[in-house]
């Protein structure tokens, strides 16, 4: 990966709709030459994929929390389970698995306060090998979505 390639990514993640032709011309690179390091960063991973950024309050889903587990137990097959069924979970928009204590981080959306208290005692309490969860509520979103440095 070179400069041009950091800024072909720098480029597509401020606007991931830009034609081949306008990021062409941004990164100072003619149309085939950056269309193959287009496909080249695509095939490689470095691009995993295209998407839109949809805000929550539009769809209906304003209330965010921080939800910390600490797993009772964390053998293969538990943590294997808990993972899985936590993956089956829509409204869990993000899941990070931690070192130390707590266990794993969950970042979830919901309508309001009665929808998450029924996420929570329906689906997330219930997970295989949980103990304790704790939450926390999001008050606002200091920095989001923010692009990977060049």
């Amino acid at each position: 990966m070179d400069d041009v390639d950091r800024k072909i990514l720098a480029e597509l993640q401020q606007d991931g709709r830009l034609t081949v032709t306008e990021l062409a011309g941004r990164v100072r690179l003619s149309v085939s030459p950056c269309h193959r390091r287009l496909r080249e960063l695509e095939r490689s991973g470095a691009i995993s994929g295209y998407r839109a950024v949809v805000d929550p309050a539009a769809v209906g889903l304003s209330f965010e929390a921080l939800v910390f587990v600490s797993m009772r137990q964390e053998d293969r097959d538990t943590v294997a389970d808990f993972e899985r069924a936590l993956a089956e979970i829509p409204h869990v928009l993000d899941a990070q698995r931690l070192f130390g204590e707590p266990d794993y981080l969950l970042r979830v959306a919901t309508a309001d306060l009665a929808a998450f208290q029924r996420l929570y005692d329906e689906r997330l309490a219930t997970l295989p090998g949980v103990q304790r969860l704790t939450s926390t509520l999001v008050m606002k979103h200091v920095v989001r979505d923010r692009p990977l440095p060049a």
